[in-house]
């Protein structure tokens, strides 16, 4: 047996004992905490407005005061800094509400500051995205808009895959820290044509599609 042989003939056990050993302390370990669950601010289609969140652009318009105006990109962390003011929070509020904080912030430097701020390129906070998971043939996290429908949010994902029981599909939805599901006919709305199928979505809502059986 030569050098080559000899190691194979050591290692192979040693990689074993390596898995197993692996596999009972990832068993043994503590479960880590449930992510945090942040419910949707919009709760009733009627009522939906567009929040800030991290990677949105906003052009912030400071009137008289151009030299304090600009564009500027929503850091991760769900802050700006402008050349008066740094860290300002912004994730999670309105253009009109993030304008009216910006005015009071800028009120110690400004007399009676009037402040507009417009959004390009819409992302969101996550909070506010409509995630597709399981058997859609592109599940991804998508922008909520206005009056979106589970029709749009089913073209948004290419549909359903040849495996996916979509009849069976569910909607988790938080409202006011409660964790909410509801059932989903996509099989009866795609390939029937059961309008009844079609549901109002709300920002935040989770849908999962399972693997059919056969």
């Amino acid at each position: 047996m030569n050098s080559q042989q000899n190691w194979a003939f050591v290692a192979r056990p040693l990689v074993s004992l390596v898995t197993i050993s692996l596999l009972a302390s990832c068993s043994s370990l503590p479960p880590l905490p449930a992510a945090s669950s942040y419910p949707s601010l919009t709760q009733n289609v009627d009522d939906y407005k567009y929040l800030i969140g991290p990677g949105d652009s906003l052009n912030i318009f400071v009137w008289r005061n151009p030299e304090i105006s600009g564009s500027f990109t929503v850091r991760p962390d769900g802050m700006i800094t402008t050349s008066l003011v740094e860290d300002i929070p912004v994730s999670g509020r309105t253009p009109t509400q993030l304008a009216r904080d910006i005015e009071a912030e800028l009120g110690t430097y400004l007399r009676d500051p009037i402040v507009t701020v417009t959004v390009n390129g819409f992302i969101g906070p996550f909070s506010e995205q409509v995630r597709v998971i399981g058997e859609a043939s592109e599940p991804k996290a998508i922008n909520y808009r206005e009056n979106m429908t589970l029709l749009d949010v089913m073209i948004e994902v290419g549909g359903l895959t040849d495996f996916a029981d979509g009849d069976d599909a569910r909607l988790i939805r938080i409202v006011a820290d409660t964790q909410q599901e509801y059932g989903l006919q996509i099989d009866s709305l795609l390939r029937d044509g059961e309008i009844r199928g079609n549901v109002d979505i709300l920002p935040g809502d989770i849908i999962i599609i399972p693997e059919s059986w056969f």
